[in-house]
């Protein structure tokens, strides 16, 4: 009995060991995230001179105003008419847009894969994951071709939005949250009780799915609101260029006497729809990939 009590003792105290290293790696993890995003908060509260001697500041200044000043009102050489207000505005219809249709269509199809037993639904699903994973600088050209040349869209946020609609991540995503968490057995009771088909993914389908939904508005959230490289390809005129990311690095760009302070003002302002958007919806990450993420 006292050896079971010294091996009890000695699991409690291993245990005690593995928790206090877990919570020292989440520490130094979530410090790794935050630090930067604190000093980056900070800095774009202090003048360009300040910066210059103090490049790293760990509390707020009281230059912040005439940062965004600078940014605003034409004292930047390189992007003269930066406007933030206008570029949340271009910005938010491209990211909200892309992420609506990613997400409800990722979900229809998911749902459709998952539902449905049809014969090509496994080397549909495996056509899916082929796409996957070719990456968008392969396909550019010719996706800047049939946008701009064949189609006639060039300075519109129609192919920077309507595009979003086929994401085989997202779609892979939630397939595997279905196999996991969803019952097919409601949707034959639905059937059962005389609801159609597409009621029932309206209904049923995309609550149950509500924090795969989430997680993966988060995501393409984000990823639609920091793509670059796709809007720079597409808007040409410069009247039409006023979304966040063209914006940025073009304040960024600058290299003839850069406003260091003008600069993390502005990429401070950038990130604020992103915070608002996570912390929304970040509730639901925990439960979206810890049931997206375990297969019965």
């Amino acid at each position: 009995q006292r050896q079971m009590c010294i091996r009890d003792s000695n699991y409690i105290m291993v245990q005690r060991i593995k928790s206090i290293l877990c919570f020292i790696v989440c520490l130094l993890l979530a410090a790794i995230c935050i630090v930067p995003l604190w000093i980056m908060v900070c800095n774009a509260t202090h003048a360009r001179d300040y910066l210059s001697t103090h490049p790293i500041n760990f509390w707020f200044g009281g230059d912040f105003g005439t940062n965004f000043y600078n940014i605003s009102k034409g004292n930047m050489a390189q992007f003269p008419d930066f406007n933030v207000w206008r570029g949340y505005l271009n910005s938010l219809i491209i990211a909200g847009g892309s992420t609506i249709l990613t997400v409800f269509f990722s979900a229809m199809t998911a749902y459709g894969l998952t539902v449905y037993n049809f014969k090509i639904r496994d080397g549909a699903y495996t056509v899916i994951l082929a796409v996957m994973m070719v990456p968008i600088q392969v396909v550019s050209t010719g996706f800047v071709q049939f946008m701009v040349g064949t189609l006639g869209l060039a300075n519109s946020y129609i192919p920077l939005i309507v595009p979003a609609i086929a994401a085989p991540a997202v779609v892979f995503y939630m397939r595997q949250y279905m196999k996991s968490s969803f019952p097919l057995d409601i949707v034959e009771a639905a059937r059962i009780d005389g609801c159609g088909e597409f009621r029932t993914f309206l209904s049923i389908a995309i609550p149950m799915m509500k924090p795969a939904v989430a997680v993966q508005a988060i995501f393409a959230f984000v990823q639609n609101w920091n793509n670059y490289y796709t809007q720079n390809m597409i808007i040409l005129s410069r009247t039409n260029r006023y979304t966040m990311p063209i914006m940025i690095q073009n304040v960024l760009g600058q290299d003839k006497h850069p406003d260091a302070g003008a600069q993390y003002a502005a990429v401070a302002l950038s990130i604020i729809p992103i915070v608002v958007i996570y912390l929304c919806l970040s509730r639901f990450i925990v439960a979206g990939v810890a049931l997206g993420g375990v297969k019965e």
